[in-house]
């Protein structure tokens, strides 16, 4: 077959990187926002924070900006520089904390233990392998195999085990454990078992600890010869140790949950409903006058512009007009924002007025792209991760979106109507006899909501609720 060239002409969309950007401040909530808008205040000689300028000093009248864009050096730029790091590598916040974190406490303990060079280096190993929550989920055979390629070290797993034995003993108690049931004995190891309750509490754990995870209580009590009464005391007694030990210990560490800090406000005191963005942190940033004016002192009257000053009015300018499209990318932001929120508090008014759940309209993306004249992909990122702070309380944006169902009259309802309801009659059942899922779909069908089964199951996962026999009591 002979070779032939062709032309065709295809419609192809692709995205400049301004409008990547674009969309990458549009989904940034207000404390990302402000280290991004510092970021650029820093990277962007031209722009300038009007609140630190007008509170700082006069800054001198004729600035070189031959030190920024670089002169000839002895030492070429690859040297000057070192990349270690990958584009998908993936930056983590740093949180300063007081006191020390439970490995630290666990390594610090381990060095009043009397173990030669070799155990202290396999346990403090095992320390790092332990779960914020102070489990062990790695079996014993991967670390003595991961001993051996990455210390050298040939360790039995029999070896592991004793020290990890040794490891159990440190505080909290519980430590270590590669279960929850032998968190729980270890628990009780270190307290007195004095009474019948507790002798008989340690007994199940040890001994029926599956018929007790799945509540088969009458199969206890029978299989144990024991009352009910006795059965509770032991059953309150497991209830007072600790499922993850790891908690416990609260002193710095791990990394804390940050403050929430709300990117809208909303403000009803007077009756009516006032919302604004939430940019009290976020500096206010403009293009700095000391380049403008640079500029115009390198440019002659007639335009031109002297060779020795091409390559500096090429790199201000390049910044100034960097610094322009950044502000106006914060504006543009700014607008989208509140576009997105005004029509979404229009939506919910009643909802909003006094913050009952039962109000909440069916609500999804569409509905709000629709009002807007906006892409459901920009909705989606307008209230991805952001917050808004009203009189009754803090509001995750994405949590108003829900699906629609009808009732046997016609009317459509939230979702999170059902979702309230399915909440009250668990909260109101009897805990000897718990709800199943098929007895909450026939009081929802009483009341008026046609739901299937399935989808109570659905919404009681979503509410974090388990079946029935979990929720047993006695």
């Amino acid at each position: 077959m002979a070779n032939r060239l062709q032309q065709t002409i295809s419609l192809q969309t692709k995205i400049s990187p301004q409008q990547i950007q674009m969309i990458k401040l549009l989904e940034l909530p207000t404390m990302l926002l402000e280290e991004r808008v510092k970021q650029e205040i820093e990277e962007n000689i031209v722009l300038e924070d009007v609140d630190a300028k007008s509170e700082g000093e006069d800054a001198p009248e004729k600035i070189s900006v031959e030190e920024y864009i670089g002169k000839e050096d002895d030492a070429p730029s690859y040297k000057a520089r070192i990349n270690n790091f990958s584009k998908d590598d993936k930056q983590r916040p740093v949180y300063i904390t007081e006191g020390r974190s439970l490995s630290e406490s666990l390594v610090e303990q381990l060095n009043f233990r009397s173990l030669s060079e070799e155990e202290m280096i396999v346990a403090v190993y095992i320390v790092g392998s332990i779960d914020d929550d102070g489990y062990l989920r790695r079996d014993i055979a991967s670390l003595s195999d991961d001993l051996a390629f990455t210390r050298g070290m040939e360790v039995s797993t029999e070896e592991i085990e004793r020290i990890l034995s040794i490891v159990q003993e440190l505080e909290p108690a519980g430590i270590g454990a590669r279960s929850l049931q032998e968190s729980l004995l270890l628990q009780m190891q270190r307290q007195t078992l004095d009474s019948r309750a507790k002798r008989l509490a340690h007994k199940i754990i040890d001994a029926h600890f599956e018929a007790f995870a799945k509540k088969h209580y009458e199969k206890l009590m029978s299989r144990l010869d024991i009352g009910e009464e006795e059965f509770r005391e032991a059953i309150e007694y497991i209830r007072s140790l600790s499922p993850k030990p790891g908690n416990l210990y609260n002193d710095g560490g791990v990394d804390a949950t940050p403050y929430i800090t709300p990117d809208f406000l909303l403000d009803n005191s007077d009756g009516g409903m006032r919302l604004s963005l939430n940019s009290s942190g976020i500096p206010e940033v403009r293009i700095s006058r000391r380049y403008r004016d640079m500029m115009r002192d390198m440019v002659a009257p007639d335009g031109t512009i002297k060779a020795e000053d091409k390559e500096a009015v090429q790199f201000v300018k390049s910044k100034i007009d960097s610094a322009k499209w950044f502000i106006s990318a914060i504006k543009q932001r700014h607008d989208t924002l509140m576009r997105t929120m005004e029509t979404i508090l229009d939506f919910q008014r009643e909802y909003f007025q006094d913050g009952d759940k039962s109000k909440l309209r069916p609500m999804i993306l569409k509905d709000i792209a629709d009002r807007t004249d906006l892409d459901v992909s920009t909705i989606s990122r307008v209230v991805n991760s952001k917050y808004i702070q009203t009189h009754f309380g803090i509001i995750l944006l994405k949590s108003l979106f829900s699906e629609g169902m009808q009732t046997t009259s016609g009317e459509e309802v939230s979702s999170h109507e059902i979702k309230t309801i399915l909440q009250e009659c668990i909260d109101g059942e009897d805990k000897r006899h718990p709800l199943t899922d098929e007895n909450l779909m026939d009081i929802l069908n009483d009341k008026g909501y046609k739901i299937a089964r399935r989808t109570v199951a659905k919404y009681r996962e979503m509410l974090d609720i388990p079946v029935a026999r979990m929720r047993k009591q006695i």
